[in-house]
């Protein structure tokens, strides 16, 4: 069976069914990574494979996406996404994107012609930012908070 090279980013919704088998094959998988650094597995015709356990955890990690029954998809780290593409990673509008975080400077992009183009990687370094800052701040609240309940301010 012959794999194109060129992938769709299309997320894969797993039926019911998928999700059952997702399940049963992330457990059995899961039993068998922790601290090797290759698995060995034997395919129905007899092939044998060598995978390193950073795939195998790769793996598992999309099957259990996949048994909660969320979509998965697998985008390369280099990839270029439309504005739509990277609004929806970010959950946020595209108009959002453009104007505030893209024309702003908060994430590097290209224009190819008329269309901006944003690395996956860059996106991810912006989510990866404010994540880091939204943690910060929460630990800052709880840290107050604690502070108050101290001296008798609490709630």
């Amino acid at each position: 069976m012959a794999v194109s090279a060129k992938r769709s980013y299309e997320p894969i919704m797993p039926t019911e069914q998928d999700a059952m088998i997702a399940q049963q094959c992330s457990r059995i998988l899961a039993s068998h990574v922790g601290g090797k650094d290759s698995v060995h597995l034997r395919l129905d015709d007899e092939t044998d494979i060598i995978l390193p356990a950073s795939m195998m955890r790769f793996m598992v990690d999309a099957l259990v996406q996949m048994a909660q029954g969320n979509a998965v998809t697998l985008i390369p780290i280099h990839a270029e996404l439309t504005t739509q593409q990277a609004a929806d990673i970010l959950n946020v509008s595209r108009p959002y994107l453009v104007d505030e975080l893209l024309e702003k400077g908060e994430i590097p992009f290209r224009k190819v012609g008329m269309r901006r183009r944003v690395l996956f990687k860059d996106i991810m370094a912006y989510k990866n930012r404010i994540d880091n800052a939204r943690l910060d701040t929460l630990s800052k609240l709880v840290e107050h908070d604690q502070e108050y309940e101290q001296f008798g301010y609490g709630l």
